[in-house]
């Protein structure tokens, strides 16, 4: 993906709020697949006496990743929306690391896009959550 792809697609990851208060930066995408890395903030704490990362900012993480791995397929036409996801919390994340998520699209229909992710923190042989999902997604004819 070349820096103005990458621009451009950072670009819309700031136009969605929660993306943007979240911190959110892709740092790869193309071919259905992204990534994208949030840091570590204390507003996202979950446990204020362990100051682990609230899922719902690594729900919101994944999430978003996927979405965005959907776009980025070549068959994809256009936006998607998250149909289903389901998310599994392996372990907590290590608090003030900066959390990763990678998202790949293994399954595409006519008008539904299937995605497998994972997230994790500086301990990448332990992701800290998985996720399968369903997204909306218009093929190109």
């Amino acid at each position: 993906m070349s820096s103005e792809d990458l621009k451009v697609a950072q670009q819309f990851i700031e136009a969605i709020p929660h993306a943007k208060a979240l911190g959110m930066v892709i740092t790869e995408i193309a071919g259905g697949k992204a990534q994208l890395e949030m840091d570590y903030d204390p507003r996202f704490i979950g446990d204020p006496d362990t100051g682990v990362i609230s899922g719902g900012a690594i729900s919101a993480l994944m999430d978003t990743c996927c979405g965005a791995a959907v776009m980025s397929h070549p068959q994809v036409n256009g936006a998607t929306a998250t149909i289903d996801l389901r998310i599994d919390y392996m372990r907590a994340a290590k608090p003030g690391e900066r959390i990763v998520a990678v998202a790949e699209v293994y399954h595409l229909t006519r008008t539904v896009a299937f995605v497998r992710a994972r997230s994790y923190d500086n301990d990448r042989e332990n992701p800290v959550a998985t996720a399968t999902g369903a997204f909306t997604a218009e093929k190109k004819a």
